[in-house]
């Protein structure tokens, strides 16, 4: 449903949307298309007037992998994609901020770059036990326009935010949770996700949503602060030659 690529998978179950990022072979790592349908994603939930809750989680071993090497060396090459995928940045961001339906998260496996980011803008998240966040921004000579230094701060502290975003080392489950990252470590975290999505639709719906937005303003005050210069910093970060030649390194043939 929502007319999105196929990496994308929207289920309807009565007023639930079980939303899966759909590249397991990748390990959901994300290219053009996932990219692209992840920014149209919000708007068509929020259009879709009979969506109460959703749950979103990934296909497979992984919740995403990050950004597919060879989709950032196009990014590095190509100034139109590069572009258009900064303003889908955006939108992914701030459509999560504005959507009405709250999100439960269920992290199956690693959540790294953007599939980091999803989980920092969802509404309630349950990780596996075996599961980690990373931010390899910085790694890769990129700067996070809809990376954790966006939106952690509000989640931890700053100084614990600096040293994840400035190291782009892994943060386990359990350390996740001591920092505010995540709402839950489980073994099960997408039966664990929809048993809560469940709980929400037994609540008064405009009390629900209504409160989401109230709690979101805060997010989307926060977000709005930051988005145009991290934006402006990421499209020159992609030029860079650290950028270029770290992407080099990663994409070159292995013998």
């Amino acid at each position: 449903m929502y007319d999105l690529p196929e990496e994308i998978d929207v289920q309807a179950d009565g007023p639930l949307r079980i939303i899966t990022l759909n590249r397991p072979d990748a390990l959901n790592a994300v290219n053009d298309e996932l990219h692209t349908g992840l920014a149209r994603l919000w708007t068509h939930l929020n259009d879709d007037l009979d969506a109460r809750v959703a749950v979103l989680t990934g296909t497979g071993k992984a919740f995403s992998a990050g950004g597919d090497f060879a989709y950032l060396a196009e990014l590095g090459q190509n100034s139109r994609l590069r572009a258009k995928t900064i303003a889908h940045g955006r939108d992914i961001v701030l459509g999560m901020a504005r959507c009405r339906v709250p999100l439960v998260t269920a992290v199956n496996g690693p959540a790294v770059g953007l599939g980091c980011s999803l989980v920092a803008l969802s509404d309630i998240v349950y990780m596996a036990e075996t599961a980690y966040l990373k931010d390899p921004h910085v790694q890769v000579g990129l700067v996070a326009a809809d990376g954790g230094p966006l939106t952690w701060p509000l989640h931890t502290s700053l100084l614990l935010a600096k040293e994840y975003a400035l190291t782009g080392a892994k943060i386990p489950a359990a350390r996740a949770h001591t920092m505010g990252l995540v709402n839950h470590v489980v073994a099960e975290p997408v039966s664990e996700a929809l048993a809560c999505a469940k709980r929400i639709l037994e609540l008064p719906r405009q009390a629900v949503e209504s409160t989401k937005r109230l709690l979101n303003l805060h997010l989307e005050r926060a977000v709005l602060a930051t988005l145009d210069y991290a934006n402006a910093a990421e499209d020159l970060s992609f030029q860079t030659e650290d950028f270029r030649a770290t992407i080099a390194r990663l994409t070159a043939p292995r013998g």
